[in-house]
């Protein structure tokens, strides 16, 4: 990241233009860009809620099952497959650097070897994470869930080995087509894969009473039949940015794992932090109701914050394409644009959360502790909205210009040196439970956004654009060079 030292030329207008001018022209850029914003933002909406539609679908299932069947489906949803989620989806945001920078930069060539250097990396460090799905159990006791709750979320979790390569095939896809401006086909596939799966669930789950394997078998087939959908319209669908399998892609793995990793642990630092909020009240008095409660909340959130995520993965590929281009100041533009487009949208359901404060708990659950102990998070709630409207922004400009390793650092401090250490005082000290554990978390997220808004503000675009010049160039493999199979 660079100081502030960018040159004070004005992006619109030349001298001669009055100030009328210069702000109709500001004007219509702003619309301009907030155009191709939503153009990328609109369908990874559709496709970010889709996905998350469909683990909002399978616990709401097993909910009508009873309280047992919703936590340890819970568990195992947000927190199992979000461990394996994370890892991959922060993995793969490295593509997101990469092919955005040299699509800009008309690199096309490069983006079929990047996506296959994904491939690669991801499917070995997924291997790893099996012992993890393989002794869920123990590892759930060990930090203090309650044996019940474990056992049963330990059995769905060896279920759930096959889903985690699922991700491996479709995340790095998704980023591959954002940067391209093709993910109208991933929202159109995952619109799709949620239906079925709705259909799937309720044959399996109501109709039939086949319990929860019956929610991890469809959880499966869907999301698998979303990733291998995509890659048959990247085969077919993309012939300047993929030419075949290249043996190339197995050349500069370490420097494309740094990058990845250091995208990993920025991301999944991040995605993991709400997560740990289940596992951290699973110690807390009356862990059934409490484990449930949070549960909604979450999935709630889950569906609100897939706005802003879009808006990270769109301001990612608007500011990748822009530094990619030379074109710092574009970039600047764009991120001042998004933030004010999130921003009123992130306003707008932190309103509409206080006002169906006591409505949102119906969707999952019927038993009134639960929906009482809902109805008392929603003010936190409301406001972790608001603040996700802006943060997921910021962290997609990191994203975008490669500032991964640097975020990583701010992630650890804001959450887990403040945020999670304030959260257990308030909760467990203070005697405040898990309004006290949610406040915590919530401060160590404002902390990252404020350190996030300063770098930004910092930043100087045109010393970006030179670095992602050089980067492009220090990554690129001779066209000539691809061989497909």
């Amino acid at each position: 990241m660079g100081n502030a030292g960018e040159s004070s030329a004005p992006l619109l207008g030349g001298e001669g233009e009055n100030e009328g001018e210069i702000e109709g022209s500001l004007v219509r850029e702003a619309v301009e860009e907030s155009k191709k914003l939503w153009k990328i933002v609109a369908p990874v909406v559709v496709c970010r809620v889709s996905s998350a539609g469909m683990n909002v679908v399978t616990q709401a299932f097993a909910g009508r099952l009873g309280e047992l069947e919703l936590a340890s489906i819970s568990i195992s949803v947000t927190v199992v497959i979000g461990f394996s989620f994370g890892l991959v989806l922060g993995m793969a945001s490295a593509l997101e650097t990469l092919c955005g920078q040299a699509y800009g930069a008309k690199k096309y060539h490069m983006l079929g070897i990047y996506l296959q250097r994904s491939w690669i990396i991801l499917f070995f460090c997924t291997l790893l994470s099996i012992p993890f799905y393989i002794y869920t159990t123990p590892i759930l006791e060990l930090i203090g869930q309650p044996p019940d709750i474990a056992r049963q979320a330990g059995q769905l979790s060896l279920w759930f080995i096959p889903l985690q390569f699922s991700f491996v095939l479709l995340l790095p896809q998704q980023k591959f087509l954002q940067s391209q401006h093709k993910n109208l086909v991933s929202a159109v596939i995952s619109a799709a894969a949620f239906l079925l799966h709705v259909l799937i669930s309720w044959i399996l789950m109501h109709k039939l009473r086949l319990g929860l394997v019956a929610a991890a078998l469809s959880l499966n087939f869907s999301w698998w039949i979303t990733a291998v959908a995509q890659f048959a319209y990247i085969v077919y669908g993309c012939p300047l940015t993929w030419n075949g399998f290249s043996i190339d892609a197995f050349s500069g793995l370490w420097k494309f794992f740094k990058l990845s990793l250091a995208s990993g642990v920025m991301l999944c630092l991040e995605y993991w932090y709400y997560r740990a909020l289940i596992l951290l009240a699973g110690n807390l008095k009356n862990v059934k109701t409490a484990v449930d409660a949070l549960s909604i909340c979450m999935n709630i959130n889950s569906w609100e914050v897939m706005i802003p995520v879009a808006f990270l993965a769109g301001i990612g590929v608007r500011v990748s394409n822009e530094l990619g281009s030379g074109n710092g100041k574009g970039a600047k533009f764009a991120t001042i644009v998004a933030v004010l487009n999130s921003s009123l949208i992130g306003i707008f359901f932190c309103c509409l959360m206080l006002v169906f404060h006591d409505k949102y708990g119906l969707f999952f659950t019927s038993s009134e502790i639960v929906l009482s102990l809902a109805d008392k998070l929603s003010v936190l709630l409301a406001f972790t909205n608001l603040l996700n409207s802006i943060q997921p922004v910021l962290s997609g400009v990191a994203i975008g210009s490669g500032w991964q390793a640097t975020v990583a650092y701010v992630n650890v401090g804001s959450y887990y040196l403040v945020g999670a250490p304030v959260g257990i005082f308030l909760g467990w000290i203070m005697k405040l439970e898990v309004l006290g554990l949610w406040t915590g978390l919530i401060g160590g997220t404002l902390v990252q956004t404020l350190i996030l808004a300063f770098f930004t503000a910092r930043c100087n675009w045109d010393n970006e654009a030179l670095k992602a010049s050089a980067r492009v160039t220090k990554w690129d493999v001779p066209e000539l060079s691809k061989q497909g199979s």
